[in-house]
């Protein structure tokens, strides 16, 4: 669940970005979205657009941490590449056998700063224990799932300015704002290690995270009990792989990238077998 490598709703991919802008027009922001300027390869338009989008999103409060704690999160996910307790556990037969303290800014909890720095680092080996263990600590479930989305996002931004030689971006200023603090209450347990929201339930504070899917498989749910989570990692694998609605359509990406699907699908194996993806 840690690894959601990444539909619409209702919306064009222009619209949808314009609307983003719209919720914060300030130049500060906007300076600060600037992302890729140093590349010497060119970046796709719709692209480039999103990851803007997702910088402007991880600066704003969102429903369960502040725009302070958010950041900070994006601050811990760079972190955990340096971090000496981290590679020594990265390399260890068990990462419980190893102790130790995380690098770290200091600015959230230390349970916080363990799952981001296990989920960026070691996410093929988490455990449901190691998730009831963060929850026994006093982390609870939403802001669990809305503190991976944070990370999902950094790690986009970050792969792709690495991939392609780019500076890495400022990380985004705090906006002014205070999480909403609302869950779906319709969410509930079902096959995985956090409630989820069931195919055809996406009503109310959910409402429309699912788009016309009729089946939704469990790593288009697993954000769910954060509904904008959802949306946004919806958006953000519609440009960076394939709208969730088309990935069960054989046929469909070929006219979308410059690659055909099956270069697609192979690159994402690699990718995926690399990663040690559950799926």
């Amino acid at each position: 669940m840690a690894v959601l490598a990444m539909a619409l709703l209702g919306l064009t991919v222009t619209d949808m970005h314009a609307a983003e802008a719209a919720k914060d027009p300030s130049p500060q922001a906007a300076a600060k979205s600037k992302i890729y300027e140093s590349a010497t390869v060119p970046v796709r338009e719709d692209l480039l657009a999103e990851h803007r989008a997702v910088w402007r999103r991880i600066g704003r409060a969102g429903t369960w941490w502040t725009a302070a704690e958010r950041v900070a999160i994006a601050g811990e996910t760079r972190r955990a590449r340096d971090c000496e307790l981290c590679r020594r556990r990265k390399g260890s037969d068990s990462p419980y056998a190893i102790p130790g303290e995380h690098l770290h800014a200091g600015k959230l909890s230390p349970i916080a700063v363990e799952a981001v720095h296990r989920i960026t680092t070691d996410p093929a080996r988490l455990t449901q224990t190691w998730v009831e263990g963060l929850m026994a600590d006093g982390l609870s479930d939403a802001h669990y799932v809305e503190l991976i989305s944070v990370v999902v996002g950094v790690l986009a931004v970050d792969s792709l300015a690495l991939g392609i030689g780019a500076t890495l971006p400022p990380l985004p200023e705090p906006q002014s704002g205070a999480p909403t603090r609302q869950r779906p209450p319709q969410a509930r347990l079902d096959g995985a290690w956090l409630p989820m929201v069931a195919a055809g339930e996406d009503t109310g504070l959910a409402a429309g995270i699912y788009g016309e899917a009729k089946r939704v498989p469990n790593v288009g749910r697993a954000l769910s009990l954060v509904p904008d989570a959802t949306r946004a990692w919806r958006r953000m694998m519609a440009v960076q792989y394939l709208p969730i609605t088309d990935v069960l359509r054989a046929h469909k990406g070929n006219d979308l990238r410059a690659l055909s699907r099956p270069q697609i699908e192979l690159i994402a194996g690699r990718v995926s077998k690399y990663n040690e993806c559950f799926y």
